[in-house]
This record gives C-alpha cells, structure tokens and sequence, in this order.
C-alpha cells in the first residue's frame, strides 16, 4: 500500500510539474524600468497568437491568472501584466488607492513594452497579439487600441470607452465590448455613445449589453454579488469565438 501511495503521489507530482512547465513569471523592460507578469504558454509547437490579459483594479490577482490559463488552453499565448508592480488586494478601498496612485502613461507603457515581448518571442505569431481586460483592465485594452496601431484584436468587459474622437480615429483592431445594463460607469449610454463613434468612424465594433448585469458581472468573485453566470459564459464564448476569428486566421 505504501508503495503503491508513493507511486501514486509521484505520479501526481510528476503531472503537476509538467502543468506548470508552461506557466512562468516573466520580466520585461518597460523604458527604463522592468516589470513582470504571468505568461503562460499552450501545449503543441508554435508559434501561436498570442493575448495580453489586462486585470481589473484588484491587481494580478488569482481570477486574472486563470483567464490566462484558460486562453492558453484556447491556444494562445497568454501574458498577464502586471500593472502594480507586485501589489494586488482584495479590499476595495486599498484597490482605489491602486488604481489612483498608478500613472495613466505608465500603465499604457507597460503595455505597449508587454506588446513589444510578445512580438518577440520565437513561439508568437507577431502580426497576431491581441488584448483582453476587465474593468480597469477593460479600459486599457481599448487604451492600447488607440496607442498600437498594429494590435490584432482588443476585448474590454465593462471598461471606460474612449470618447475623443481623435483617440477612436487611431484604432485599427477590431474592438468586442461586453457590459452590464445596470452598470453605472460604463452607463448603457456611454457604450451605446462609443459604439455610435466607432460605427462613425468606421470602425470593427462589437457591442453586447446584458439585461440585468451590473459591473463586473463575469468575475465569480464579485464584492458586490454581482456575478451572472449565464452573462458571464456567454461573454466568454463571445471573446473566445472573437479572440479566433481575428488572431487565429493564416
């Protein structure tokens, strides 16, 4: 019996390291300072498109990391940023000070040097990089839609739209927006205002508002028991039907 427990305890190390042979901490540069995040690698031989995967206020925490194992099981070359540098909560109040205290322009720097990594591994596909974000997350996915104008892709769960008609002008990938209608900031009103802009623009947008979701809506972990789950599985067949359409094509 206790060979057979050892065996068996082997067998389930040896599973466990091999699961975490594709997931590691990385360090990029970013001007003059290095920030890290979460990469995440898919099974099989590259090279693959790849995703930045931009959390919410919270920070890196747990939830963001398993959408990026989710995407990497999509087939995707996953990088969590890290946008605070280490620091992650689960308080509301220290996670406003967080997002207060963290720069715009850095935050859009770390990004665009989280872009520039991805594009230069030999196991990306370079021209087929998108982004993914949630809440604060949402806003920057769209944020660095207006700032790489080579980015493939860009979806933002219930993120502050651009408005400045210059900044919508500069997107080039095609944006797919998930959001809530009881959700007070984005309000219905000003996505429904961004998709009119983009459409104007001419633009590749892809709104969906869910009838009774508020914010956050898809996060299980939601402080203001505010998770849907039918919203949420749908949001997500949404993103990963998008996410292939537009980074998975030769």
């Amino acid at each position: 019996m206790r060979r057979c427990f050892a065996w068996a305890a082997a067998a389930v190390l040896a599973t466990a390291m091999g699961a975490s042979a594709a997931e590691e901490t990385v360090t990029y540069q970013s001007g003059a300072e290095s920030v890290s995040g979460l990469l995440v690698t898919p099974e099989g031989k590259g090279p693959f498109p790849a995703v930045i995967v931009i959390h919410e206020w919270w920070g890196l925490d747990n939830w963001v990391k398993d959408q990026a194992r989710a995407l990497a099981k999509e087939g995707y070359v996953a990088l969590a940023v890290d946008l605070y540098r280490g620091k992650a909560t689960d308080k509301q109040e220290e996670a406003h000070q967080l997002m207060s205290g963290m720069p715009q322009d850095r935050a859009v720097r770390d990004l665009k040097a989280a872009y520039a990594y991805l594009k230069g591994r030999t196991d990306v596909r370079a021209a087929r990089i998108g982004s993914i974000g949630w809440c604060m997350g949402g806003k920057f996915s769209m944020l660095l839609a207006t700032e790489e104008p080579t980015l493939a892709a860009a979806v933002a769960y219930y993120g502050a739209p651009p408005t400045d008609e210059a900044a919508i002008a500069r997107i080039k990938a095609p944006v797919l927006g998930s959001f809530g209608e009881l959700d007070k900031g984005p309000s219905p009103e000003q996505v429904k205002a961004f998709e009119a802009a983009m459409k104007k623009a001419g633009k590749s947008v892809d709104v969906k508002i869910y009838p009774g979701a508020g914010h956050a809506f898809a996060n299980v972990n939601n402080p203001w028991k505010g998770y849907r789950e039918d919203a949420a599985k749908d949001a997500w067949a949404r993103a990963v039907a998008f996410l292939a359409r537009h980074l998975k094509k030769a």
